[in-house]
């Protein structure tokens, strides 16, 4: 396994993270998939407080119980659940990220987060406020860093300007290059660590029957899985191109990939000792089908 410091915070990521969203609702089969994960290199594991309205933390943090020396948990805070229970209201205030950090560590058994996200953001947040509560989690030892995800570039620019952030997570493939426009070479230039998630689009660049995708016609993304299977080799599979298109990009740190189960853990896991593509097969990427940017949010 490859790994990375993500951004100017002290954290070695691994270049494929594991994303947790995908786990099923069976802790023992999950502490056996994300124990073979750190078998194989993977120190990163990404959750969220509202994935399975809490249980993802919960299974992740039986997961690595005892094991918490050996991985890098990641979770976020931002979506509140209503009292009725039926659904989720956005809120970034201090108050509540100070009370949702608190739920969290609780639910992964730990008393510290290795990296504490937002999980999304408005340009109408209350930036300032929501940075006084990630610096006062630091100060208390409650989180060792923090970062948002989000892929709006006014938010992104906003928490680059005023935060000390080590991270943002944001969406990026073949199929999804908006971040080329501004938000890449920004981080870059910043310092701040990129965590790409999505980069396999859903299947569709690999295994899955071609359809809409973003502003991409179903034509389109056939374009583009064409180009992912041209540059598949007896050593590399589609899931490794797809993969391998998202870390030879500059300012990516790692690439956090959802995982169901051990054949999907094992493609991930294969893309570390796979070629790298070449400037003629990323060429082939970059014409494939039209760039476009992001046309909200700007």
């Amino acid at each position: 396994m490859n790994y990375h410091i993500l951004g100017k915070s002290t954290l070695e990521v691994s270049a494929i993270g594991f994303g947790c969203m995908s786990l099923g609702n069976d802790h023992a089969a999950n502490a056996t998939l994300i124990q073979q994960a750190i078998d194989g290199g993977i120190n990163y594991f990404d959750t969220a407080d509202v994935y399975q309205q809490g249980f993802n933390e919960i299974t992740v943090g039986k997961a690595i119980a005892g094991k918490r020396q050996e991985v890098l948990i990641a979770t976020k805070a931002g979506n509140q659940l209503r009292e009725d229970g039926n659904g989720f209201n956005w809120n970034a205030s201090k108050q509540y990220i100070l009370s949702a950090v608190e739920e969290s560590l609780k639910r992964l058994g730990t008393d510290y987060i290795d990296l504490f996200q937002l999980h999304g953001g408005t340009i109408d947040d209350p930036i300032d406020e929501t940075i006084e509560a990630f610096e006062q989690l630091q100060q208390e030892g409650k989180i060792r860093y923090y970062g948002i995800s989000s892929i709006r570039p006014n938010v992104i620019r906003e928490y680059v300007d005023r935060s000390k952030m080590s991270s943002v997570m944001m969406q990026y493939s073949m199929l999804d290059r908006r971040p080329e426009e501004s938000c890449l070479p920004l981080l870059k230039q910043q310092e701040i660590g990129v965590l790409a998630r999505g980069s396999v689009a859903k299947g569709l660049l690999i295994d899955k029957p071609a359809a809409t995708y973003l502003n991409y016609s179903e034509k389109e993304v056939e374009q583009a899985a064409r180009a992912v299977q041209h540059c598949v080799t007896p050593l590399r599979g589609a899931t490794q191109v797809a993969l391998r298109f998202v870390l030879q990009q500059p300012g990516i740190t790692a690439a956090i990939v959802g995982i169901r189960n051990t054949e999907q853990l094992n493609e991930a896991l294969k893309t570390i000792d796979s070629t790298l593509l070449s400037a003629d097969e990323l060429e082939l990427f970059r014409n494939a089908i039209p760039l476009h940017v992001y046309d909200q949010h700007r």
